[in-house]
């Protein structure tokens, strides 16, 4: 596509007044090496930004105990104020259900943070096992086979320690109720589908989905689980890949790498 048409596209939309500042905000380097909290926030949940001064900033909306991507009237309109204060008026929801203030002075980090940490929405997990996709499920959908958010909640309870979640390394796990798979299970590095058996709710487990560039549907890994062994199932998977990966590789690389079968073997060992 020529530059021409980029450019004639561009001028439907109308950047922000964004302000003239340095690359890097030294006060906020001040404000990482003071508080390591805020340092681990920055590096988990705050990205890069093409404009120099700025990041962009992605809130958690993943609490344990708390359906993912949830969040109150009350919390909605306080986020909305910090989108005007702190993002030129806009908020964006991702299809990881999380919300982005998308053009964040760099300067103004610190005073974002102890905001969210108010509203509950500094959990610094994003790319990280308990950054759950969840449908509703049969908790409020019709469609659905099976619950979903319990799955969720008994994942996220199991691994509720972050260094342990960061130990892990990058994983998508995504859960569905349904074959119409709102929660993209098939391509979660870990997915989760929800299936009826009889009446009975039962869950089946894919592995090695991507969405990324080298996007790939998952496998599936067998028989269907009951939902009280489902999080045993995950914690079966995880330390499998523990004991098997190499120094630096992702659980979706190690996947790839050795295949389904020790996958297959360990987990249904231990389920019986």
């Amino acid at each position: 596509m020529p530059q021409a048409e980029f450019d004639r596209l561009a001028g439907f939309f109308t950047a922000p007044a964004y302000d003239r500042l340095p690359a890097v905000s030294a006060g906020l380097a001040t404000a990482r090496a003071a508080d390591p909290a805020l340092d681990n926030w920055v590096h988990r949940n705050v990205a890069a930004h093409k404009v120099p001064g700025y990041a962009i900033v992605t809130l958690s909306l993943k609490q344990t105990g708390i359906a993912p991507g949830d969040i109150s009237a009350e919390q909605l309109d306080a986020v909305a104020d910090l989108a005007d204060r702190y993002s030129f008026g806009e908020l964006r929801s991702t299809h990881e259900q999380n919300l982005v203030l998308a053009d964040v002075r760099q300067d103004a980090l610190p005073a974002l943070y102890a905001e969210l940490k108010q509203l509950g929405f500094d959990t610094a997990n994003i790319g990280f096992l308990t950054n759950i996709i969840c449908c509703p499920g049969g908790d409020y959908c019709s469609l659905a086979n099976a619950k979903s958010i319990p799955i969720a909640e008994a994942i996220q309870r199991r691994y509720d320690d972050l260094e342990e979640v960061y130990d892990l390394g990058p994983i998508d796990l995504n859960i569905s109720g349904c074959m119409n798979a709102c929660g993209h299970h098939h391509v979660g590095h870990i997915g989760i589908l929800g299936v009826d058996k009889k009446g009975a709710e039962f869950y089946q487990v894919s592995l090695g989905g991507s969405a990324g560039h080298d996007a790939s549907i998952g496998d599936i890994l067998g028989p269907s689980f009951g939902a009280e062994k489902m999080a045993e199932v995950i914690e079966e998977i995880l330390n499998t890949y523990l004991d098997l990966r190499q120094p630096g590789e992702t659980f979706l690389a190690a996947y790839r790498r050795v295949g389904i079968d020790v996958f297959k073997e360990r987990v249904y060992a231990s389920a019986d």
